[in-house]
């Protein structure tokens, strides 16, 4: 990107909005980055060796699910197969960005690729709900998405530097563990936009609990796939996820003409 575009993309409206709606969702992100970044200074990970995870990696979920798997020594395939897994939701997202990033060249593609996250996902499906149309180039979207990144990765990178510096002087007994895990909740809770979403997320975590038992933390990755499969299936065109989206469909709440006055009177 030259530095022109790069200060035009900068200045643009949609890039200014997509750093202000991250910004509010970046304590949640923050307390997580922080909890990541001791754990791999907990783990054994010496600080150069740390920092070039978290500077090279940049997928927190992956680098949480393959930091036990590196403590214990566990087979590099089983640690590859875990990572592969862990971000094979990022598959979905491309499919869903393509129509709206194919006009790009394939560099920019792959940063996109490279920067992109679940809630720079979310986010910008919300104000992107439909695809732009052929030949079409509308305005703002991909100034949109880096304004989110920005957020997003200075939310992540420094509180996780931060943690890997002090894992040595960050006593256990804080119990950052669990307030990163409080924190993750109520960001995912946060992202639950509707039923389909929330049966997803039941149907993960049903999963991990269920395969529990498995070695080398391998329940996540069962509930990772569950999550997908479900997903997938939803989002296909066979019967069952018909069926499903049609009962998710009759169970949510309906709106009557005096809700609809109500909610117009309150505005």
């Amino acid at each position: 990107m030259s530095f022109d575009r790069s200060r035009a993309t900068l200045a643009h409206p949609a890039y200014l909005t997509g750093l202000r709606e991250m910004s509010g969702l970046s304590l949640g992100i923050a307390a997580w980055g922080l909890v990541t970044g001791v754990a791999m200074g907990k783990a054994g990970l010496s600080v150069p060796l740390a920092l070039l995870m978290t500077f090279t990696v940049f997928a927190g979920s992956a680098q949480l699910a393959v930091l036990p798997l590196m403590a214990v020594g566990a087979p590099v395939w089983v640690i590859w197969a875990t990572a592969f897994c862990v971000n094979l939701r990022f598959v979905i997202f491309s499919a869903q960005w393509r129509p709206f990033f194919m006009r790009f060249p394939l560099r920019t593609r792959l940063a996109l690729g490279y920067f992109s996250g679940d809630i720079i996902y979310v986010l910008f499906m919300k104000r992107y709900a439909e695809p732009p149309a052929k030949g079409e180039a509308p305005d703002g979207q991909i100034e949109y998405f880096w304004g989110t990144m920005t957020a997003n990765y200075i939310a992540w990178q420094v509180p996780s530097v931060i943690g890997i510096v002090l894992a040595d002087v960050v006593p256990t007994h804080w119990g950052l563990g669990f307030a990163g895990t409080l924190a993750l909740l109520g960001l995912a809770y946060s992202l639950v936009s509707d039923r389909a979403t929330l049966l997803a997320a039941v149907v993960a975590g049903a999963a991990a609990v269920a395969a529990f038992a498995l070695p080398f933390k391998l329940n996540i990755v069962v509930a990772i796939a569950a999550a997908i499969c479900l997903g997938l299936m939803l989002d296909g065109g066979g019967d069952a996820g018909r069926r499903v989206r049609a009962w998710l469909d009759r169970a949510a709440p309906r709106r009557t003409e005096g809700d609809k006055c109500q909610a117009g009177g309150a505005a």
